[in-house]
């Protein structure tokens, strides 16, 4: 399936979603994701980038530093493997499942289809499978097409070629997967990155359950992680949460410690609305995210349209970072990178009483106090504490 870049320019629910596209918007080219950049662009390229994703597969470099040991970087990669096995299976056909490519459909779609008499009922009984296999959250939103890639890449020479999916597709349900609290205040380290590794493990194997499930059912299921299209403006659709400065989704039940998968499907839902809580004009008076990052590549005053480089998307106003000075800083870490996580205000445990009184004065006009009463929050955990608490 493909699509005109700009067909449909706009939706009714962007307004709510705080989503404007302008009349240059373009749909985006996986080929300039900046990980995918790292591969064949020269100007993100080096040994450095190189010896990054090594080290996840092989053994890395311990360091002296604290969360740089030998054993972080080992509960780093142990934590990506079931999402490195799915992954590595389209190797071969240049399909890499999860991150350059759909994960592969192993179950077929069932001759006899489910009738679906009430599609509210449905998605309803969607969420509840989805909290049976794992997920923290679950919202729907309907198929929008500037969204999902322009094209998508072919591992094998990084050529960009089509990025299909089945006719018909009406839904988009979005998954989030919450990162334990502990690591993420270890940023940054590698020992951190066990928390982005576990998540990722964990959504491979919820959206193919979930994928499978609806198979099953008779209808059109296509599992995906970061492949096939852009998952932050479907979940902020799926009314999962609102869209902040530090590029991730602010949501109430985990701030924005959460990693996101989606299911294209044909089955009959109904859509989620977006939510609107507030986070645009916390995030207008915050800048703790672009202060807190060592390579300024977080931005500072409002929204703007475009970005520094050709790993922006086009025509969307809204906070962008500098992917390639974030990237040059992962690969400086041998690690990924989440400070911007780690001190933002939002980063709490909302299941506590407190910060949900906090909450509610960020989300209020009273956001200057709630700014105020955080000023002394978000400073990095030493790991070597994570390791004594752990035994």
């Amino acid at each position: 399936m493909s699509y005109p870049s700009n067909q449909p320019p706009h939706r009714t629910t962007d307004a709510a979603a705080g989503i404007e596209v302008t009349p240059d918007f373009e749909r985006f080219a996986q080929r300039n994701d900046i990980f995918t950049r790292a591969f064949w662009d020269d100007r993100v390229r080096s040994s450095k980038t190189d010896a990054f994703f090594a080290s996840y597969r092989m053994e890395a470099t311990p360091r002296r530093g604290d969360g740089f040991t030998q054993r972080d970087f080992a509960l780093r990669n142990a934590s990506w493997l079931i999402s490195d096995l799915i992954s590595d299976r389209g190797g071969e056909s240049g399909e890499r499942e999860g991150f350059q490519a759909a994960i592969r459909n192993d179950t077929p779609v069932a001759p006899m289809q489910q009738e679906v008499d009430d599609p509210a009922r449905m998605a309803e009984e969607i969420k509840r499978i989805a909290d049976f296999f794992g997920a923290d959250l679950c919202g729907i939103t309907e198929m929008d097409a500037r969204w999902l890639y322009s094209s998508r890449v072919d591992t094998r020479d990084f050529s960009e070629t089509p990025n299909d999916l089945p006719e018909g597709m009406t839904s988009v349900i979005v998954m989030g997967h919450q990162m334990e609290e502990d690591l993420v205040a270890t940023y940054p380290s590698a020992l951190a990155g066990a928390a982005t590794g576990r998540e990722y493990s964990h959504e491979a194997a919820i959206v193919m359950q979930m994928a499978a499930y609806i198979r099953n059912l008779g209808y059109e299921a296509t599992a995906s992680m970061n492949d096939t299209g852009l998952v932050i403006p479907y979940a902020v659709k799926a009314g999962l949460g609102e869209y902040a400065r530090n590029q991730m989704v602010i949501t109430p039940e985990f701030g924005p410690r959460l990693r996101f998968s989606k299911i294209f499907t044909n089955l009959p839902l109904t859509h989620d609305m977006p939510r609107p809580m507030g986070v645009r004009a916390f995030c207008d008076i915050c800048t703790k995210c672009a202060d807190a990052c060592p390579v300024k590549a977080l931005p500072y005053g409002p929204p703007e349209v475009g970005g520094a480089n050709v790993s922006a998307i086009k025509g969307v106003r809204k906070w962008t970072s500098d992917a390639e000075k974030c990237f040059a800083f992962w690969a400086k870490l041998s690690s990924d990178c989440a400070i911007c996580m780690r001190v933002c205000p939002f980063n709490r445990d909302f299941a506590k009483w407190h910060h949900r009184l906090w909450l509610r004065l960020a989300l209020s006009p009273w956001r200057k106090l709630a700014l105020w009463l955080d000023r002394k929050r978000g400073g990095r955990k030493k790991p070597a504490d994570w390791w004594k608490a752990s035994t």
